[in-house]
């Protein structure tokens, strides 16, 4: 193991499965030996307020959040969302999203217009870009709320760690009446 620690940073709205897929993280870099600390910012307690998840990992870790600029992994599950939290990346970071717009209530409400292009923006200043349908491959995996899985697939194979790992770690994280459908759907992405 390197002396290295990686900086994942997770990004959505609240019910998205942000908080599941940081602890599958957590858990698939403690099953590889390594040292975990993890974070959680919410925003708005209920389904649709911001949340920002930070997972580092290496030999030994000793602050759970990333410092701004120094992350080598943005998982976002949302556009707007990811765009917002660009800074906290390395200027070589890779930034993995969900084609997901999910509206804020500015947006509704009209007092602002939701942004065109942000992905083709976001590509632009980060060229390690991958851009997933989440929804929809997690619906081709049996369950559209299977989309966080799909991204923690993409995202895994950006990672030096192994498949077994990840398959432990969604066995013991998933319930069991859902662990076919992740476990396909991480594949799916994986695949990717």
């Amino acid at each position: 193991m390197s002396e290295q620690i990686t900086n994942i940073l997770l990004v959505g709205v609240g019910g998205q499965g942000i908080l599941l897929a940081s602890e599958i993280l957590s858990e698939t870099f403690m099953l590889a030996g390594f040292d975990v600390k993890k974070s959680e910012i919410h925003g708005m307690s209920q389904r649709g307020g911001s949340v920002v998840s930070h997972v580092r990992y290496g030999k030994e870790v000793f602050s759970p959040i990333v410092p701004e600029g120094e992350g080598d992994i943005l998982f976002g599950f949302e556009l707007m969302e990811t765009s917002r939290y660009l800074s906290l990346l390395k200027p070589e970071g890779a930034v993995i999203v969900n084609d997901l717009r999910i509206p804020p209530p500015s947006v509704l409400m009209g007092q602002v217009a939701y942004p065109d292009g942000l992905a083709d923006q976001i590509r632009n200043r980060f060229p390690d870009f991958l851009l997933v349908d989440g929804q929809k491959l997690a619906t081709e995996a049996g369950n559209p709320r299977a989309a966080n899985t799909v991204l923690l697939g993409a995202v895994s194979k950006r990672l030096d760690v192994a498949e077994e790992f990840w398959i432990k770690a969604l066995e013991k994280m998933v319930p069991a009446k859902a662990l076919e459908i992740n476990r396909k759907a991480f594949i799916m992405g994986r695949a990717l």
